[in-house]
């Protein structure tokens, strides 16, 4: 995969990040990381995290989602270091989920963190699309 491509993944991935509301970006551990009200992480992209060979995101979950999807497909998701007890996912990108798929999982994860009424406002305003 060339670096070209590494970077338009990433604006993918920001782009649904952002468009959630009161989402920001900052790097967390040298990361790129999306934040909800600029203190809840909900996705982290990484690219060959500590030498691992993936280009990936890492999400939060519930914890059941995690144990299925791993279970299920473990060439596409994994259980990610340092958050993965925590339920979070791994996801990666360099295999064809597709990205509304992706945009899914984004989606899952911001609901997952945000406050249940920044949810509500948000469904109010049509910004979410899962219910």
């Amino acid at each position: 995969m060339t670096r070209a491509s590494r970077r338009s993944i990433l604006a993918r991935v920001r782009k649904i990040c952002l468009a959630l509301p009161e989402t920001s970006e900052r790097p967390s551990h040298g990361a790129p990381t999306f934040f909800i009200r600029g203190k809840r992480a909900f996705v982290t992209y990484h690219d060959n995290h500590h030498g691992d060979g993936r280009l990936a995101i890492w999400c939060a979950a519930p914890p059941e989602i995690q144990r299925m999807l791993v279970a299920s497909q473990p060439d596409r998701y994994f259980v990610p270091a340092y958050v993965g007890h925590l339920g979070w996912l791994g996801v990666r990108l360099d295999r064809d989920l597709g990205w509304s798929g992706i945009a899914g999982l984004i989606e899952d994860a911001y609901l997952t963190v945000a406050p249940k009424k920044l949810i509500e406002a948000a469904r109010a305003d049509r910004h979410l699309v899962r219910s």
